[in-house]
């Protein structure tokens, strides 16, 4: 029998997409909908299909925000005024 080549539970491409392959940055501005609305209350887009809360929003509302803090699988992100 050969070994099985299986990935460790803990591989970056077992769960979302690592930092190395995010679509967003820390502290860049972007212009975006917000599509829905989170069971928190948070305001819900997506840029390149990466998931991203803003505080503050109501669905259906054009906006730009910055991004606070970028984690593997989503952002969170504030208004820019």
């Amino acid at each position: 029998m050969s070994p099985s080549r299986r990935t460790p539970r803990n591989a970056k491409n077992r769960r979302g997409r690592g930092a190395d392959n995010c679509p967003v940055e820390l502290g860049k501005e972007y212009e975006v909908d917000i599509t829905e609305m989170s069971p928190h209350g948070e305001g819900v887009t997506r840029i390149r299909n990466f998931l991203v809360f803003v505080d503050g929003t109501k669905s259906g509302e054009h906006l730009k925000i910055k991004i606070t803090t970028v984690g593997s699988m989503n952002a969170d992100a504030k208004i820019v005024v």
